[in-house]
């Protein structure tokens, strides 16, 4: 069996978030970046192990959305500091 499609149509446009911030003035391991599509949360994390730089990227993002960003501090005793202040990106 054959089947034949035809029509038009487009790829879709794939978005991302860059997101970067100050790094502490503590002594950490690391970073974890949290989004959520509520203002306010709950947030969900979106990185598996700590961040070492202080720069991400969310390529998860889809359009006519917006999200909501926190970052969190990780001490060399595993202990996470308090959400950063929440950033809001409308994606187009």
């Amino acid at each position: 069996m054959t089947i034949k499609l035809s029509g038009t149509g487009a790829e879709p446009v794939a978005h991302s978030v860059s997101l970067t911030w100050s790094g502490s003035t503590s002594v950490v391991i690391g970073y974890n970046v949290y989004s959520s599509t509520i203002s306010g949360g709950p947030y969900a994390r979106l990185n598996t192990f700590a961040i070492a730089t202080t720069n991400y990227t969310d390529a998860s993002v889809e359009a006519g959305r917006t999200y909501y960003f926190v970052v969190t501090s990780i001490s060399p005793d595993n202990v996470e500091s308090a959400y950063s202040r929440q950033v809001s990106v409308i994606i187009p």
